[in-house]
């Protein structure tokens, strides 16, 4: 899949769940604030897994710097489809959060907050078109905005955020066993897990058919648990 479609995929999910899985995983009521920040955020997540892939979506959304980052990525995890895109990736990266929230605190919140907006901004295009300077820096001041304004409103420790990210990720990989070459889910098992949907990235049933009704789905969703104010969250 495209990475516009993962990045829809990833706020679907969120949106769909987060607010009637928190009160049981966390033990917490999600403000609509909450849902809506970790919709977009999953939306970002939803391209970590893609960092083994060096001319992907997240490869150019910092220029230079993200393509030496995945150059690295891929060589550390075996290639494209390997380690990133196994339900242990999936683990690592909710937990992970989970442990820099809790330990390093505040400053990490706000660096993983700016990253995935980053991500997101990039993905779901809310950019000017193309792949030069002038792409990358506009993600950087729109991402570096959002996190200014997310600041006013962010929890210490948003408990939430954790599994945005990690439910990012799931997305990501539930998407690619939808084309062929699927996913390694149990790695460093190498069965590849696919159920093919999608025999070309960016064909017709994946950008006129799957991403329009994910879209729909999620802002469905989204009106439903955390605009609408007659439904409680």
């Amino acid at each position: 899949m495209m990475g516009h479609s993962h990045a829809v995929s990833g706020a679907m999910l969120y949106a769909g769940t987060a607010p009637f899985l928190a009160p049981v995983l966390f033990d917490v009521h999600l403000a609509p604030a909450d849902v809506l920040m970790g919709t977009v955020l999953a939306a970002g997540a939803a391209l970590l897994p893609d960092l083994d892939h060096h001319d992907g979506t997240i490869a150019n959304f910092l220029g230079p710097v993200s393509r030496l980052l995945c150059r690295f990525v891929a060589w550390v995890s075996g290639g494209h489809r390997h380690a990133t895109h196994s339900l242990l990736f999936v683990a690592l990266m909710g937990g992970g959060t989970w442990a820099g929230i809790s330990y390093l605190g505040r400053g990490f919140t706000l660096g993983t907050t700016f990253f995935l907006l980053a991500l997101a901004v990039r993905a779901l295009r809310l950019h000017p078109p193309g792949d030069g300077p002038t792409m990358w820096i506009t993600i950087v001041g729109l991402s570096v905005l959002g996190t200014a304004g997310l600041d006013n409103w962010l929890p210490s420790a948003p408990g939430w955020l954790p599994y945005a990210v990690a439910l990012g990720t799931l997305a990501h990989l539930l998407g690619d066993c939808l084309t062929k070459k699927g996913a390694p889910l149990l790695w460093p098992h190498k069965e590849r897990y696919e159920t093919v949907l999608i025999k070309r990235s960016g064909n017709a049933m994946e950008t006129k058919v799957l991403v329009p009704i994910m879209s729909v789905v999620t802002f469905a969703l989204l009106w439903f648990t955390a605009v609408s104010p007659t439904v409680p969250v």
